[in-house]
């Protein structure tokens, strides 16, 4: 599994700004998996998130990015999943410490929360992060 391949997935809601992400990520040296939605076009989130954890769990792609209006809904189904952790983050500080503390997997972004420029601060921060392990190592293994 590629370090730099990622999975991109998203309902309707999120669709503008997956398609910036995808191109934010590229620019850093990315590869990305495109897992849909890719209209605007009425969907079912659940749909979408399921899509980036098979590709994770597959291991074609080291990590994931969700999108959805809240980013909650798509938390909330690929977290249904073994070994995935899946996190909402609004801040920079959040997407670091997602990675680094909780070893999260994926990002999760609202389209109807956040601007772009700010979910691509978000994106950086949770990509340049690594889990720090030590004592979260304990932590992150009760998880599942």
């Amino acid at each position: 599994m590629s370090d730099k391949i990622l999975a991109f997935g998203c309902d309707h809601a999120g669709l503008t700004l997956k398609l910036e992400l995808m191109e934010a990520a590229r620019s850093l040296g990315f590869s990305v998996i495109d897992c849909g939605t890719t209209s605007e076009e009425s969907v079912d989130y659940p749909d979408f998130a399921n899509k980036v954890v098979e590709v994770l769990k597959s291991q074609q792609a080291s990590l994931g990015v969700l999108m959805c209006g809240t980013g909650i809904g798509m938390s909330m189904v690929a977290n249904r999943h073994p070994k995935i952790r899946a996190a909402v983050c609004h801040t920079e500080l959040e997407a670091r410490l997602a990675r680094e503390h909780n070893n999260a997997n994926i990002l999760c972004l609202g389209g109807r929360i956040l601007g772009a420029d700010q979910a691509k601060s978000c994106l950086e921060a949770f990509l340049s992060a690594h889990f720090s392990g030590g004592r979260h190592t304990q932590r992150v293994e009760k998880i599942g």
